[in-house]
Parts: C-alpha cells; structure tokens; sequence
C-alpha cells in the first residue's frame, strides 16, 4: 500500500504524457484529479487500517536495491508519517482541482499537472522512506517540480523567486546528505537503513557536529530566521495552487526531518543544543510577525505568518516531552489546512480585483457588489491562525505551548506574544479590505463560482471539524 503512495501518481503522469497528443491537453486535469483522489483515497484506507495504540512503524517492508552502497528501498508510517502523507494528499488533491478555475488560462497544462502529480509522489517518498539515503533522493528529486512549477507559472518574478528557491534548497540537501554520509561513514556500518543506525557508537563531539549540520539543513527548508529570505518570494511570486502546496505540506518537511533525523536518531546529543533550536524559533516567531504587520501585499503577509506559526512546531521539537511532540505534529496538520486556505482565499481575491494591495481594497464584505464569501471564509481562516477556540489552530497551539511550556517557560510565554500579533496583522487585513466603505470606482466585482468555493469550504470544514472533534486528530500521533 505505501508502494502505491508513490507509484499511483507517476502512473497518473505517464498517463498525461501518453494522452496529450489525443486529448490535446483538454481532459490533463481529469486525468491528474483522478489519480490524485486515487492516491487520497490510498493514504485514507492506511489510515483507517493504521493501529493507534502504538507508536512503532507499520506497513514496514523493504527491498534489496543497491545494498554495497547501504542504500535499500526501505519504507514505513507511524503517527509522524501518516498525518502528513494525508495532508500531501488531500492538498495536492485541492491544487489540482483549483487549478484552471481562475480567469487567467493555465498555458501547457500537461506538463504543469505532470509536475504536480511527480511532487506529489515525491513528498509521500520523503515521508515513508526509512533509509537516509532514500530519503535524502525523494528529498532532492522535489527541487525539480517545484522550481518548474515557480518559474513557468508564477508572477513577473518567478523565475528569479524559482531560482532563489533552487538554491536555498540546493544548499539545505549538502548539509542533510553531509550529515547523513558523516553519520554512517564514521560509525562504520555501511547501512543507511533508519533501523540500523547507532549514533552512541560515535564520540560525543562527533555526534554535536554532525547534528548541527542536519539541523542547518532542515533549518532551510522549515526556514528559521536568519535561513528564510528565500520563502517570502517564493510564496508570493508562485501560482495560487503551488502556494499551497509550499506553504501547506513542503515546508512540513523540515520540520518533519528535525523529528526524524534530529530528535530521533540523536537523543542524547540533541538536549544539548535545543537552547539554541529555541532561541531561534522564538527569534523567528516574533520578528516574522512583525515583519507581517508591515506589509502591504496579502500573500507576503501570509508568508510571514507562515514563518511564524511553523516555528511553534520548532519550539516544541527543542522541548523534545511527548506532550510537545504531539502537539508539533497537531500543529504541522493545522498549520497546513490553514495556510492552504489562506492562499487559496488571497488567490481568488487577487483573481477577482486584480491586486493583492491591501491599500487599494476596501469593503469587499458588500453582499451586493463585493466578495462576501471570500470574506466570510477569510475571518474564519483568520480566526484559525490566531488560534481561537474550536478551530484546529487552538488544538495545535496549546499543545505545543502546554508540552514546551515545562521545558522552556520564558521562550514559551514570548512565543505567544507571537500569537497575539498574528490578532494584529489580520486585523488589518480584514479591516482594510473587507470592512468600510466600498468605493463606487471599483463596480461590481466578478462573483465566486463553484468551482472556487469548494476548495475553500473542504479545508474550512476540516479545520473546524478538527477543532471541535480534537481527538481524530491527535489520536494520529
């Protein structure tokens, strides 16, 4: 089953490749929702086949590949794996289908919808591969996809915003792929199967400098601040579904990799340096929510509080207390349906007005010649974020605090400073845009269709089933 996690979209996207000379192109998104509603429906039934009463991998098997280098094709879940396999899914599902729903024509859809489905099967190798080496493979084979994806269908920028994400991420694979060639080379086990590794065999000095050099690695990715300049234009210059996509699941897989491949295999060396991790996340917590306040463009206020919710998550890894791990795995789950939302709300805003300028938006709450919909959706996704009560946000970020609070209380309490702004900057939002005076220049806008509502009620509806019915959730991990 974990095998057709991967292989179910590569078929969809052979599948797209062997009919755009007889379709022309006109069925490619059919033929990609289908295989990606296939594949949702594959992580769904693993998820209700899963056993919840223990934490130790399952669906685990592996298959002799190139055994002499220690790279086997070795897969598995457990509750880290299975929430996010389902999130990669589902919003990949929603990408897809939101895709083309805008005024503007999607130019070669083929080859956009056969990069969507190899991410897809990218993101769900990354998340089941238990060799390091197999991980690191699906890890890098991602950069492909997502560079096209930003550089062919973004804004104005989005080949300098594709290529700067490149880099970034270029540079985030040399310290995982050093750190994981250091840990195995020097314990001496020619294995880079998750199982077989023993990191109390190295030195402690050796096991300090090679955490460190993973940690930078998924630093880049989740970012934490300084290592984030690459996110805002990446965001903001990327197609409304590939915003999604970044912010909602790729992002998780830096903070997936910390667990894993940080907390997991150095136990004993990690308390050592979460001080450190913290004093980060709390930096980059704080001032990404200040920057958000400052800006004037919807999606980059968004990038910013993105880099400032999924740094509770690294806040929560430094505790390193079940409570805290539990609530960081909430929290990459709400974290994703709620800036997927947002996204794909700032999208159809900028689709119907033809900005993304708060300053030239006003009123758009008008039920009669404005976006009350988009509106109506926008305070609830806000709501989330800022973590009110019976919405997922809230599940996510008590846990996290409530499970970081016992081993780092000062950073825990200044971290919800964070939460307080995020009431800040979307206040502004909301006010500038959806409430006042709607000016009479800007006519009746174009109404939301069918089309572009569902998306949008599918993750409203999940965030507050989740935050009301909390234990489906958590139950997970």
């Amino acid at each position: 089953m974990l095998d057709l996690l991967v292989l179910t979209p590569i078929i969809g996207a052979i599948a797209l490749g062997i009919s755009a000379n007889i379709f022309k192109g006109k069925q490619s998104k059919n033929i990609a929702l289908i295989s990606a509603l296939i594949t949702l429906a594959i992580s769904l039934y693993i998820g209700s086949n899963f056993d919840y009463s223990t934490s130790q991998l399952q669906y685990e098997h592996t298959y002799q590949w190139l055994p002499f280098i220690g790279l086997n094709y070795v897969s598995a879940i457990d509750g880290l794996s299975l929430p996010l396999i389902i999130l990669n899914c589902l919003l990949i599902t929603l990408a897809i289908y939101s895709s083309e729903s805008g005024t503007k024509p999607l130019t070669k859809p083929t080859l956009y919808y056969i990069l969507i489905l190899l991410l897809a099967s990218c993101v769900n190798g990354a998340l089941i591969a238990q060799n390091l080496l197999l991980f690191f493979i699906f890890y890098e084979i991602k950069l492909v996809p997502i560079y096209l994806l930003i550089s062919i269908w973004g804004d104005k920028k989005g080949s300098y915003a594709g290529t700067k994400y490149l880099l970034y991420t270029a540079f985030s694979g040399i310290f995982v792929l050093t750190g994981f060639l250091a840990l195995v080379f020097l314990s001496d086990i020619n294995s880079f199967d998750y199982n077989n590794i023993q990191t109390n065999l190295l030195p402690f000095a050796k096991q300090i400098i090679i955490l460190v050099a993973i940690v930078i690695g998924f630093a880049i990715k989740i970012p934490i601040i300084p290592l984030h300049t690459w996110l805002p234009d990446a965001y903001t210059e990327s197609s409304t579904p590939v915003s999604m996509l970044l912010g909602g699941i790729i992002s998780k897989l830096g903070t997936y990799g910390l667990i894993r491949f940080g907390l997991g295999l150095f136990p004993d060396a990690w308390v050592n340096i979460t001080p450190y991790i913290a004093i980060l996340a709390v930096i980059s917590a704080i001032y990404a929510s200040l920057i958000a306040i400052s800006q004037t463009d919807i999606k980059k206020m968004i990038a910013y509080a993105s880099i400032a919710h999924i740094n509770f998550v690294v806040l929560a890894t430094a505790a390193a207390t079940d409570l805290a791990i539990v609530g960081a795995i909430t929290q990459m789950f709400a974290h994703g349906l709620i800036v997927a939302l947002l996204f794909h709300l700032a999208g159809i805003l900028e689709d119907k007005t033809n900005t993304r300028e708060i300053k030239q938006l006003h009123g758009l709450m008008n039920p009669y010649r404005g976006l009350p919909f988009v509106g109506g959706l926008m305070i609830t996704a806000v709501m989330a974020s800022a973590g009110i009560p019976g919405m997922v946000g809230f599940v996510g970020e008590f846990l996290t605090f409530q499970g970081s609070f016992a081993v780092f209380p000062i950073y825990t309490l200044i971290c919800l400073i964070a939460t307080g702004l995020t009431a800040v900057y979307f206040v502004i939002l909301l006010n500038q845009v959806f409430f006042g005076r709607m000016e009479n220049s800007t006519g009746y806008l174009p109404k939301v269709r069918f089309s572009e509502r569902i998306p949008a009620l599918v993750l409203t509806v999940l965030i507050v089933f989740f935050g009301v019915n909390p234990t489906w959730l958590t139950m997970l991990n």
